[in-house]
């Protein structure tokens, strides 16, 4: 989807019985939210490639594909003698991408995976949530998305290399390793330290103040990532004296006595709403936000101003709005950022592929579909 958002001709290749994701609600009107979410802007094609027909178009489709991608356990596609040897006989310059749970070496490969179990053993569930409680899971499927982002960037990269080599190759990204990827300084705190990093709820781990705040009326984030920061969010608070106690005139002092600062400024914070902190911190030019409810989105002005919400027509549901085209591009103008088109019935658009991309014709087209149908 990342790369039908930059103008990518994406073609879906479904099972005939749809993908997985078709069943996954919310449903509107017995279409799937979630499907529309990760497919908008592709093309469906169905193909069974258990069958002569369907795998006769699928390596055609091969042939005239610069990208493919596919998220099937290790080995599934060699034992349908469509991996990445067997293919790349068809198109030598073919980038075979594949996302998988643990990737195609090592111990792990062959098991099968879910996001929630990557976030789990890849560590990030055990440094979410609040300090003593139960295990907490990322609210959203990082542990696909981020595979997703990284399947996605291996691709371009392979791209480029193809314009100077001629060359095409085989991009193997694992869910497990990505969510490795994305730990940031939880890896060096231990390699570094031997100390195990654990959930800090609402605070930063490295970084002091950097946290939510109650307020009179909910909570605010707000951070100094550096010492001038401080002093002015002292300021502002109503503790100037707090930037030259010796407890917290450096960020190494700081987050040694973490808590003993955050319990200081929490009761200054109590004192009046988000709103009004919110437009104190920013007059100050210090780093802050409120924590908002998906609803808030909807009407936030910076949102619209960078098109980040945006309508397409889906059948069955009607008009609805969808995440927009978060890479901004001085070559693109803003309508061609996210193409206005739907996620795809299923199978939707096979005899327009089989016609216009694989030359077939009107009949062999549709002696196809009768042969799926049947």
């Amino acid at each position: 989807m990342m790369l039908a958002n930059m103008g990518a001709e994406v073609y879906k290749v479904e099972k005939p019985a749809g993908d997985d994701s078709r069943a996954y609600g919310p449903f509107v009107n017995d279409e799937s939210l979630y499907f529309l979410s990760v497919n908008r802007g592709k093309k469906s094609i169905v193909c069974d490639t258990r069958t002569d027909a369907g795998k006769d178009v699928f390596l055609r489709l091969v042939g005239k594909a610069d990208v493919l991608v596919e998220n099937l356990k290790p080995g599934a596609m060699e034992r349908m003698g469509l991996g990445y040897e067997d293919l790349k006989k068809v198109n030598p310059g073919l980038i075979y991408v594949a996302v998988s749970g643990f990737g195609h070496s090592g111990p792990y490969s062959s098991r099968p995976c879910y996001d929630m179990i990557v976030q789990a053993m890849g560590g990030i569930m055990s440094i979410t949530g609040v300090p003593g409680g139960e295990p907490v899971r990322v609210g959203s499927s990082i542990g696909d998305i981020t595979a997703g982002m990284f399947g996605a960037f291996g691709a371009v990269n392979a791209l480029y290399e193809r314009l100077m080599t001629g060359e095409g190759q085989k991009v193997d990204v694992a869910m497990f390793d990505s969510q490795v990827a994305i730990l940031e300084n939880a890896v060096v705190k231990y390699s570094g330290t031997g100390q195990i990093p654990g959930p800090l709820g609402l605070r930063h781990p490295s970084i002091t103040p950097f946290e939510a705040y109650r307020t009179k009326d909910s909570y605010i984030i707000a951070a100094s990532g550096n010492n001038n920061l401080f002093r002015r969010f002292c300021g502002v608070v109503g503790f100037p004296e707090l930037a030259d106690d010796p407890r917290f005139d450096t960020n190494l002092n700081r987050n040694r006595h973490m808590v003993e600062l955050s319990d200081l400024i929490q009761e200054k914070m109590l004192l009046r709403g988000t709103a009004e902190w919110m437009k104190i911190f920013l007059e100050a030019d210090i780093p802050c936000g409120p924590i908002n409810t998906v609803d808030k989105l909807f009407e936030d002005p910076q949102l619209k101003a960078r098109n980040m919400l945006v309508e397409v027509e889906q059948p069955e549901i009607g008009r609805i709005k969808v995440a927009g085209n978060p890479v901004k591009m001085s070559a693109m103008r803003e309508e061609e950022e996210l193409p206005d088109l739907p996620a795809p019935g299923l199978g939707a658009d096979t005899k327009e592929i089989l016609m216009d991309l694989l030359g077939l014709s009107e009949k062999e087209a549709e002696d196809y579909l009768s042969g799926i149908s049947g």
